[in-house]
């Protein structure tokens, strides 16, 4: 399989090209690179300022089973790269005081009064639950400090899913956000579901569902003509396979279900291009604007990308409890960092990258993408591959920032 891959590329490189650019650069050979050593089957990546794109380009092909090519317009799903738009909604009602930050969340989802605290399990391997210290707020959910946690990260709350005790994130519906906490909200920081609570509260407040308000408000402005929830029957010969990485590095496409109607996550759920999630991240990084398009006030954006979690820690290594679809997760290690509204802040300065103080965070499916405020560049790297972290695409996303900071830092 990996032979063939390598074989589909070249011939995919010859006939279409690897990037959207006319002239080769250091950023190209990257991603040539990346797929000529079977690292990864296909890659789009993205740099931009706030008003124009600087390069964009991919390499390899969009499934290791066909010669379809990997290209810019391809679509992914961009999983927890959602999080980030569902944060982006969450501020929109916060500026128009339809809800607070320090809002309790049951004001405007009743049920979530009724949620326990899960301590752990007794002899008898039952599980320990008592009520909150204090309420779960917005602000908690936005920060990741509302203890929501992840079945994939959380050796408790993967227990209580096998033993019954909520259902699975991966059942397609809304109940695991009805899951108990693993800690009394505000105290401490572990990243979790909160972004599919606030997609329910989002629903209530606007009376909208999530799909219809993202359209009508972030989807519409910014012209994100390829992003939605589910992906029309004429788009899906654009739809990227995602590939399972053994421990010897072959690279197998998995067959995922494309589930229609249902849940709409907020955490998660979301289907979109290259280009369209960069026009998101462009709003951003133009303080809320894209084009004369404005999405948030300036002000929210700031407020977004200020430390909201004190001096709770980020730098922990997220532990895998799931093997086959996350390994163990450490985002910059040895730099220090924090949280925003929605963003993961790095304090320090990442050297020949990011400026610190700059937003990033990342989808399941190995994409990641980051916001240098100060430098005026944003960037995204996509590929389609489980499980998350992996080695080779961090090191390719390393690879990538530097030269991006090496050949568009000066302008």
């Amino acid at each position: 399989m990996r032979k063939t891959v390598l074989l589909i590329f070249l011939s995919v490189s010859l006939s279409f090209g690897c990037s959207q650019t006319d002239d080769p650069s250091q950023i190209e050979s990257i991603l040539n690179t990346s797929v000529e050593n079977e690292q990864v089957p296909g890659v789009i990546a993205i740099a931009a300022s706030s008003d124009r794109v600087l390069y964009q380009g991919s390499a390899g092909v969009r499934d290791a089973s066909t010669s379809e090519p990997m290209s810019v317009d391809t679509i992914v799903r961009i999983a927890s790269m959602t999080k980030a738009i569902t944060s982006a909604a969450t501020m929109q009602l916060v500026e128009q005081r339809k809800i607070g930050l320090d809002d309790p969340v049951s004001q405007y989802i009743p049920w979530i009064a009724n949620v326990e605290v899960l301590e752990g399990f007794d002899g008898d391997g039952q599980p320990v639950l008592r009520q909150p210290k204090s309420p779960v707020t917005v602000r908690h959910l936005l920060t990741h400090t509302s203890g929501y946690v992840y079945e994939i990260w959380n050796a408790n709350a993967a227990r209580n899913v096998a033993q019954g005790g909520v259902p699975s994130i991966s059942a397609g519906g809304a109940e695991f956000t009805a899951a108990p906490l693993a800690f009394d909200p505000g105290t401490q920081w572990e990243y979790g579901v909160g972004s599919d609570v606030l997609g329910l509260l989002i629903e209530s407040v606007s009376d909208q569902s999530l799909g219809q308000y993202f359209e009508q408000h972030i989807f519409e402005p910014l012209k994100m003509i390829d992003t939605s929830f589910e992906v029309p029957e004429e788009k899906l010969n654009r739809l990227a396979a995602v590939h399972g990485k053994s421990q010897s590095g072959e690279l197998t496409p998995i067959s995922l279900t494309l589930r229609k109607g249902g849940f709409q996550s907020g955490g998660g759920g979301l289907f979109s291009t290259a280009g369209d999630y960069t026009r998101f991240l462009q709003s951003i990084l133009g303080g809320g604007e894209l084009h004369g398009r404005r999405i948030l006030s300036a002000e929210s954006v700031e407020l977004m990308a200020q430390n909201h979690i004190g001096d709770l820690n980020v730098s922990k290594i997220i532990e895998s409890s799931a093997p086959t679809l996350s390994n163990d997760v450490e985002f910059m290690p040895g730099i220090e960092k924090e949280f925003g509204l929605g963003f993961l802040i790095n304090v320090d300065a990442i050297p020949d990258g990011r400026s610190a103080g700059s937003l990033s965070w990342a989808g399941m499916y190995n994409s990641y993408y980051w916001i240098d405020r100060e430098k005026n560049i944003c960037a995204v790297l996509i590929t389609q591959i489980l499980p998350f972290y992996d080695a080779d695409v961090v090191a390719l996303v390393g690879e990538f920032e530097t030269a991006v900071y090496t050949e568009f830092d000066a302008n």
